[in-house]
């Protein structure tokens, strides 16, 4: 069973970027690993990514090469949004006022989730445990 969940940038930074992640969520990540422990991502995620590779956003990420990972790889669960979390939602859109930021959030509450996170707005709202 999963203990994280994964924002968007994160997840584009496993793949892209590992040097920005800080050495907490490297630590996470490298133990989750370790142990065979799947990590999550919300299906929104899965939207924002593909919006910004067709925006050209991410030039060093192919759209097959990622999104297949979540197909092969067992370690990285997608989880659906449900009526619970776009009912959480409602109760985040103020604090957060980004739809998919509430979304990931919303996700992790509902699961009981700690999200693996950079973004200041998130982690200030307190919202969610986090990993930044």
């Amino acid at each position: 069973m999963e203990r994280f969940l994964f924002d968007t940038h994160i997840l584009i930074r496993c793949r892209a970027e590992p040097k920005k992640l800080s050495r907490d969520q490297l630590r996470v990540i490298e133990r989750a690993a370790e142990r065979n422990e799947p990590v999550a991502v919300s299906a929104v995620t899965l939207l924002e990514i593909a919006i910004l590779l067709s925006a050209d956003r991410l030039p060093n990420l192919g759209l097959e090469d990622l999104f297949g990972e979540f197909d092969t790889r067992p370690s990285i669960r997608v989880l659906p949004i449900t009526l619970e979390i776009a009912s959480e939602v409602t109760s985040l859109i103020r604090a957060l006022r980004d739809p998919a930021d509430c979304t990931i959030v919303a996700t992790a509450r509902v699961h009981g989730l700690r999200l693996l996170t950079s973004d200041q707005r998130i982690i200030q709202s307190k919202l969610v445990p986090v990993i930044e």
